[in-house]
């Protein structure tokens, strides 16, 4: 079969149609952003093109399907239409792929990415699996049983699986655009969590998570005494984090992962548990727990002289508090400052407060203008990065080309945050710290 997948450089879109070529189909591309993301790896790897204009021609038999980061009204999807191509939507494709397989549907309103992730890390060990990490990593092949795919309540997307095992990391309010309130929320994840065939795992330190009423089997996990799997005897070093985990009141074993912070253990406890459930060894799942590597633009370091660079995903002010807590606890000796770049305007007003909050717990916070493709400012009127600055303790506006603003925090460990596309700031971080003489 033939698709066409618009908005292809973002992370779910660039996943699945990299997933779509692996079953052998024809794939190609179009988008917006010219400039170069992390998310075309493996759309180059795989020879993938990718268009910028609606100038090619089309086969009538092409299967579009496109972002929900695209307008209605956008010309490449009005061309489509024009033409009479059949248009699925995203979701709509994605489950009809990991239908094929026995999937492994990976939800929460955090910590999906490094979840699935490690999921993935341990099945691969323990002979292969397929993947779709929102991240732009994805990977099939029918000769795989297993599919672990993040599932995401972006406009109710994860309503469209059926997953045979499915894990629940927590759920708290986000995506408020889409949704009208924590219950309307919550509402989704138990239709994702009913549609689950074998079992859910899911996080019972979550009040969100507990209300659901399940019809599916389910495990609970976390670090209270009341659930199923227990993590004690947390803890949290430089080098990563170690813990026992307790099973239905039995000691299962002693884990240690390359991986910073409460929320992050908490992540690794459901991949243990699912992992358990398919019958994989203990001893593959501790070793590759010990040589874990994250996903894009998860936790990523790198050192520019004596200048530490941490490029993260969050985007949430759950995330990034609690990114920032796994930074302290990375580099506790280093003056922390955190850059972030706000994704959407509805976020930023939802969550105003939350976002100022959390950023406050750096020693000290930029924040650059909002980067939104999807949503239009003059339907968010007073709305800005200003709106988040006014309420920070130490906060200062920041661009590519004001990064000297960091003339001071050569030494320190700078945090950049988004879901939004950052490296033109990377870059100018890196060249800037580059650039500045040698200290005798």
């Amino acid at each position: 079969m033939k698709y066409y997948c618009l908005g292809i450089k973002g992370t779910g879109m660039s996943t699945l149609a990299q997933i779509l070529h692996d079953l052998g189909n024809e794939v190609i591309g179009y988008d917006d952003a010219k400039e170069h993301k992390f998310t075309e790896i493996g759309l180059e790897e795989r020879n993938i093109p990718i268009y910028y204009d609606g100038n090619h021609i089309l086969d009538p038999e092409t299967i579009v399907t496109y972002s929900a980061a695209l307008s209605e009204d956008h010309p490449e999807l009005l061309r489509v239409k024009m033409l009479g191509l059949k248009i699925d939507k995203y979701c709509e494709v994605m489950g009809d792929v990991i239908n094929m397989f026995k999937s492994i549907g990976v939800s929460g309103t955090h910590g999906k990415t490094t979840t699935a992730s490690l999921i993935r890390q341990i099945l691969e060990s323990a002979g292969g699996c397929n993947y779709f990490i929102g991240a732009g990593d994805g990977y099939a092949s029918m000769a795989n049983d297993y599919f672990v795919v993040e599932s995401d309540e972006f406009n109710r997307h994860f309503t469209a699986y059926h997953p045979a095992y499915s894990i629940i990391t927590n759920i708290e309010a986000e995506h408020l655009e889409c949704y009208k309130d924590i219950d309307d929320i919550r509402n989704a994840f138990e239709i994702f969590a009913n549609q689950t065939g074998k079992l859910v795992v899911a996080n019972g330190d979550n009040p969100e998570v507990k209300k659901i009423d399940y019809t599916t089997k389910v495990l609970f996990y976390g670090f209270g005494l009341h659930n199923d799997a227990v993590i004690k005897n947390l803890k949290l070093l430089e080098e990563g984090s170690r813990f026992d985990l307790y099973i239905k009141d039995e000691l299962y074993g002693s884990f240690e992962v390359p991986l910073y912070g409460k929320h992050m253990v908490s992540n690794v406890c459901a991949a243990i548990m699912i992992c358990r459930e398919l019958g994989i060894e203990k001893d593959i799942i501790h070793e590759a727990l010990l040589n874990f590597k994250n996903a894009k633009r998860r936790f990523a370091i790198e050192k520019v002289k004596n200048t530490i660079i941490v490029d993260d995903y969050a985007h949430h002010p759950t995330e990034i508090k609690a990114t920032l807590e796994a930074v302290r606890q990375r580099f506790p000796n280093k003056r922390l400052v955190v850059i972030f770049r706000p994704n959407t305007y509805s976020r930023t007003k939802d969550f105003k407060n939350e976002f100022i909050e959390a950023l406050n717990t750096a020693d000290k916070a930029f924040v650059t203008d909002i980067k939104c493709d999807r949503e239009n400012p003059k339907d968010y009127y007073g709305i800005s990065s200003k709106t988040i600055i006014n309420g920070l303790t130490d906060g200062d506006s920041i661009s590519v080309d004001t990064i000297d603003k960091l003339q001071e925090e050569k030494d320190s460990v700078i945090c950049v945050m988004s879901c939004a596309y950052v490296e033109d700031l990377l870059k100018a971080i890196r060249n800037y710290f580059n650039s500045l003489p040698e200290e005798e």
